[in-house]
């Protein structure tokens, strides 16, 4: 990770972005501003129509797609963009996420609150399988980049203190952590722990790398897609599974 180069993109996005009035509500449009300056600082790179598309980064035969969910709305982009570039998804991910409430009528923003979740790899793996089909292209890679992040609320929900049911508006990056990247099929393997038995299931799964069972079972069947991992027998009612 390049902490300079990131913290040159933080200053020319966050500026912009001060005070109650600059809080977006658009998800997260500051972390999408801020990672393609971090990947593409000069912006005649940026926004580059392809076709009947615009890629967020286009340079020298690469198209770079910074996508923080709905990986679905992509798969007309990828079938047009996969057929002559080389294509990466970056695929933001919370590491340390502190929380930080608006009052939407004085405009104070609270102090930063540490929510005590992290991000993990595994956060993709329900917008992978989205996009199962394309996973197999020797020409899409991944970027899961680990982001600090303070997230903006309004206080507007319908709970007593305001909070449950309240607006997200947008979230800042603080500073870079790590990137995890997936260059070829066999990378994928990568989220199956080291500590896998010969033979498994996606409770097993599930139980080693700390991550819900339909999230286990998902990535599991994104794997067998990919002919990484054979499907042998049953455990009970469980598919059993070996690399």
């Amino acid at each position: 990770m390049d902490e300079i180069l990131f913290k040159e993109a933080c200053d020319k996005i966050i500026g912009r972005q001060q005070g109650l009035n600059g809080i977006g509500t658009l998800g997260e449009k500051t972390v999408h501003a801020v990672l393609k300056y971090y990947y593409a600082p000069e912006e005649r790179y940026h926004e580059i129509r392809i076709g009947n598309f615009v890629a967020d980064i286009c340079k020298e035969g690469e198209i770079i797609e910074i996508q923080t969910r709905h990986f679905h709305t992509m798969r007309a982009k990828l079938d047009y963009f996969l057929q002559e570039y080389e294509v990466t998804i970056v695929y933001p991910i919370p590491h340390i996420k502190y929380l930080r409430w608006v009052d939407p009528e004085t405009g104070e923003i609270r102090p930063p609150r540490k929510c005590p979740k992290k991000g993990k790899i595994y956060n993709i793996i329900p917008e992978l399988y989205k996009i199962k089909p394309y996973l197999s292209n020797e020409h899409l890679h991944f970027i899961l980049i680990f982001l600090d992040m303070e997230e903006y609320r309004i206080l507007d929900g319908w709970s007593k203190d305001k909070k449950k049911g309240s607006t997200k508006t947008d979230k800042i990056p603080t500073s870079p952590v790590a990137e995890w990247r997936i260059d070829t099929q066999e990378d994928f393997l990568r989220f199956l722990p080291d500590d896998l038995p010969e033979t498994f299931t996606s409770k097993d799964v599930s139980a080693l790398c700390k991550i819900p069972a339909q999230t286990a079972s998902t990535l599991l069947n994104i794997l067998y897609d990919l002919k990484l991992i054979d499907r042998i027998g049953k455990a009970g009612n469980a598919y059993l599974y070996t690399v």
